[in-house]
Formats: structure tokens, sequence, C-alpha cells
């Protein structure tokens, strides 16, 4: 994908409007986890080392086109401030007067927070007059925002139209990252895919197979794929009513050359509790668990299959846990795969990628979050592109 960076830009006395992620944990008006602040540091850095003046855009939470105080960005101007360092200023709107008096006020290197964008309803909508509002602002814009490209919003979308306009270093990396893991990827690429529904991922499974050498499934959809084969599943969490869709994308695996891994075996209990009583189970077609046991992790068989395939790709893609992660003992098949994919990876033989809200925390548990090669917060954004969709704020920046 060619899409212009901030190394192609002019920035010395440039006003450059940022679209950052800034929508932050806050507990009682404090920032409680700064992780989205902090990826917008090496495009501050970049910018101010060019000489230009940084506006920053962002939404926080949902107001729906109203102010909202308690939404306001005004509590992020002080870590923010710690973070780079230097002093950061606030506009109390994103247009209008008070915009304009802020960025007028602005010098070489300065840094600008503007008000939540989505006080206005002509941010979500797109609206013309509103993204001439924002632009009226700016001599070029950054989009340093991938989790909210999958939005073709004013800030996501709009001003690439009437800006020049380039990716941030978040951006890029996350871009990069993408690329390598299913765009031009090493082969042979792997694929683990775990969540609790199918209906949820179909469209991602269905592109996934058409680029994968292997596809592992786990967490409660496997159960789906696993009851439309006709294996006993007791009571464990199932979508009965897409057994047919899961048989489809059997088939289309099957003919596209993607080995698929399902469970063999399973960790069972009959309570999802810490420490439960479990027992570990082989799965087969015609034999059953009892109606009050339930699938809550795969088993030791299934767990080597996967992790020889790891072990014998060059990429990887990772959306989904195994099993229930957060309870042990049903937390050993994803910590497992997560210790080796990411030992290969911090050993330069495999190239790993992970994201989807679960999916971070998963390896964040298992402490090995920083030895993946690129590991995406951007949620809906970063599932969208891997079921092949085209995200609108991503689209803008090509050249």
């Amino acid at each position: 994908m060619n899409f212009r960076t901030l190394d192609d830009a002019d920035l010395a006395g440039k006003r450059a409007l940022v679209r950052v992620d800034f929508n932050v944990p806050v507990a009682d008006g404090r920032v409680s986890d700064d992780t989205r602040l902090r990826a917008a540091l090496p495009t501050i850095a970049k910018l101010r080392k060019g000489g230009a003046r940084t506006i920053l855009i962002a939404h926080f939470d949902r107001p729906r086109g109203k102010r909202v105080p308690e939404m306001s960005l005004r509590p992020l101007v002080e870590p923010l401030s710690v973070l780079l360092g230097a002093p950061v200023a606030f506009a109390d709107d994103c247009v209008g007067e008070a915009a304009a008096k802020a960025v007028a006020a602005m010098k070489d290197g300065d840094v600008l927070l503007l008000e939540n964008v989505r006080f206005h309803a002509g941010e979500e909508k797109n609206d013309p007059d509103f993204v001439r509002a924002l632009a009226a602002n700016g001599d070029l814009y950054v989009n340093d925002a991938f989790s909210a490209a999958h939005r073709a919003h004013a800030s996501t979308e709009g001003l690439a139209h009437l800006l020049p306009a380039y990716a941030g270093e978040q951006m890029r990396r996350e871009l990069e990252a993408l690329d390598a893991a299913l765009g031009n990827p090493q082969r042979p690429v792997m694929g683990i895919v775990g969540g609790a529904k199918v209906s949820t991922k179909l469209e991602l499974l269905d592109n996934l197979v058409d680029k994968l050498d292997y596809l592992a499934i786990g967490g409660g959809m496997a159960n789906t794929f696993r009851f439309a084969q006709g294996y006993g599943i007791g009571g464990s969490l199932c979508e009965k009513d897409m057994a047919e869709t899961a048989r489809g994308i059997l088939q289309k695996a099957e003919a596209r050359g993607c080995r698929l891994i399902l469970p063999s075996d399973a960790v069972v209990a009959k309570a999802l509790v810490p420490g439960a009583a479990a027992r570990t189970t082989t799965l087969s077609a015609g034999a059953g668990l009892a109606d009050d046991e339930k699938i809550f992790d795969v088993g030791p068989a299934t767990l080597k299959e996967i992790l020889d395939a790891v072990a014998a790709s060059r990429t990887l893609v990772w959306n989904g846990p195994l099993g229930v992660f957060e309870v042990p003992p049903f937390d050993k098949a994803t910590m497992e795969a997560a210790h080796r994919a990411a030992e290969l990876a911090k050993a330069g033989k495999l190239v790993a990628v992970a994201g989807g809200g679960d999916t971070v925390a998963a390896l964040n548990a298992a402490g090995c979050a920083d030895d993946f090669t690129f590991v995406s917060t951007a949620g809906g954004a970063f599932l969208e592109w891997m079921e092949g969709k085209t995200l609108p704020g991503v689209a803008a920046l090509v050249q």
C-alpha cells in the first residue's frame, strides 16, 4: 500500500491537524491507562522536531453530537504534558473562535489539544461544512488513529480530502505490521482465531481461509464446528443454527488448501470457576460429554498440534483466545501458545501480529505482548482489516 508518511512532508511552520486515538479509560477524572497517549508520542515528537505546530484532534466516549462536560478531553492535558515533557495547550472547542484563537497563539514546536470532536454532530456525519471548519485551522492533516480508521467521519476521512494527508508514525507501524501479516506475508502463514461465536467472525473466517496455510480455531466457536461434524459437546456454548455455515467454511478451507486445526480433545468442567474440577477428554463423532459438562479450553493433544503449526510457520496472525483464559485452569492453551509465539518472534523466526481486546488482554496476562512483532489495540478496525474490508481512513491516505 502506497501511503504518504511524515518523511514526505515539509513541516517547518506548518499547522498539522493530527487525528489521534485518545479514547482512554478515565476514573474519577484521571486517566487510568495512558497506553493510547504514549502511542501518539512518536508522531508528536516528529512534528515538533520538524518545526510544525501540532494540533491534536480526538474523540472521547459517545456524546452523540452534544457537549457533555464529563466527556471533555481537558483531563488529558496534564498527563500528556508529563509524557511529552512539554506544555500542552487546550482549546474549549475543535472549531470556531475558540479553536482559531488557540491555534493563532501557537509557535513552531507547540502542541495544542482541541476539545472532543464528537461534541459536534457533523463529526460522525462527515458533514462537509464541519470538515471545512476543522480544516480551516490546518495546513496539513496527519491520521495517527488506525483504531478509528474504519469510520468515515470528518476527522478520520473527510479532512484527508481537503488537506495534504499523511500517515502518522503509529498508523505507519500498524499498516506495515498488517501488510506483513496478511498483505505480503512470509509463508507459511498461520492464523489463530478464538471467541465465543462463529456468527461474529464469519466474514473473518471466510477471508482467512483464502489467505492462510494453517488456521487454528478455538474458543466457543470451535464447539460449533465440532457440533456441525457430529461431535458430542455436552452443554458447551454452541450456535447450532450456524452448523451449515461452519460446514461451508470447512469445505472452502479444504478447497483452498488451508489446513484447519480444530480441537481433538478438550478440558471440560461443570462450572466455570477458578480451580474447578476439570478433566481432559478426547472429542470424537458420536462420543459425548455429560449434558452438564462444558468445554472451556482445548486439550493437550490439540495444543501440541497448534504449537507444531506455529513452529512450522513464518507468519502468525492471532485474534481471540483458545479458551477461557481469565479462569485457571482454562488458561493453559492460550498461555502456552502465546509464550511459544513470542519466543519465536523474539528470535526472529516468526512475524507474530495480534489484535482484538481479548487477545491483547491474554498476551498481557501471559506477560509476552512486548515480544510479539506487533500487537494492535485497534479493536474493530483490526477486525475489519482482517475481514478484508476497505477502511475509509486508510484508503484516504493512499497516494
